[in-house]
Parts: structure tokens; C-alpha cells; sequence
């Protein structure tokens, strides 16, 4: 028998999660807000950089990387897409 609360609780999680990064985007606005350009764009550079690294060396081959492209285009069950 599975618990019926477990897609409330699963819902409830993704809402935070979805405030957790609002919040995140509302922080870095005010960053950037607040320093120069010179400052926060040569962090952002060394971060994109460090994903694009990543990325290169996870040994994923394209195929894989295209189904994981395509998954996350199609909507979410619990969103209401």
C-alpha cells in the first residue's frame, strides 16, 4: 500500500525548492545591483567556465546528452504543463 501523502510531500518539496531558487535569483540581482560589473562578471565567467568543464569531462557521450536535453524540455507531471 503506498503512502497518499507522498505526492503532497513530493509537491510541497518542489515548491520550496522553486522558492529556494527565486530567492537565489533575488539575491544575485541585488549582488549585481551592488558591485560593478568588473567584479561579479569575471565571477560568473569562472563559474560558467567550471560548468562547461564539468560538463566536457563527465564522459557523457552526445546521445546521452541529447536524451537529458530533450527530458527537460518536456513538462513536468505535477506542474500543470
Amino acid at each position: 500500500m503506498s503512502d497518499s501523502s507522498e505526492p503532497d510531500a513530493l509537491a510541497a518539496k518542489h515548491e520550496r525548492n522553486r522558492e529556494q531558487r527565486v530567492e537565489a535569483v533575488k539575491r544575485w540581482v541585488e549582488y549585481i545591483r551592488d558591485h560593478p560589473a568588473e567584479v561579479w562578471g569575471a565571477q560568473q565567467n569562472r563559474l560558467v567556465n567550471s560548468q562547461i568543464e564539468s560538463a566536457r569531462e563527465s564522459g557523457l557521450d552526445v546521445e546521452h546528452r541529447r536524451r537529458v536535453d530533450e527530458a527537460g524540455r518536456e513538462p513536468y507531471p505535477g506542474d500543470g504543463s
